[in-house]
């Protein structure tokens, strides 16, 4: 009996790997045994289970991964960390993916565009975290 891999395009690729990069995760480690979702307390509040946000980034599903809305509702608890029998940090994953997101979106604020008032008013924080984002 001979067994077909998945091909995976390079966008499938490059969005499978950069999870795995940030969250420093083997994601297909996960044999999808459901023990991080059925011991998550906040997955009544998710529109997908953390499981299955995991079986979408192993099959390279980036659109179904980035509508829902699991890696924000995600309190980063680390319960279902704990719980995993492959010793995955799950949480790392959830963290992987809002970074993802975070690091795709377009820049919002263009500080050489603001007024020398309004910067000077800034917390300095701000300024930080832009120049972060524009860095990172």
């Amino acid at each position: 009996m001979s067994y077909e891999y998945i091909k995976f395009g390079p966008e499938e690729k490059e969005f499978i790997s950069k999870i795995e990069e940030i969250s420093g995760q083997n994601i297909y480690s996960c044999y999808q045994c459901g023990k991080c979702s059925a011991g998550c307390a906040f997955s009544s509040r998710m529109d997908k289970t953390v499981n299955q946000i995991i079986h979408f980034i192993q099959m390279g599903q980036k659109d179904k991964v980035l509508q829902a809305n699991t890696h924000w509702i995600c309190s980063s608890c680390l319960t279902c960390s704990i719980r995993c029998p492959r010793e995955i940090d799950v949480a790392a994953l959830m963290e992987a993916v809002r970074e993802y997101i975070l690091r795709e979106e377009p820049e919002k604020v263009k500080i050489a565009d603001l007024p020398k008032e309004v910067i000077e008013k800034l917390p300095n924080i701000a300024l930080v975290g832009n120049f972060r984002k524009m860095t990172g």
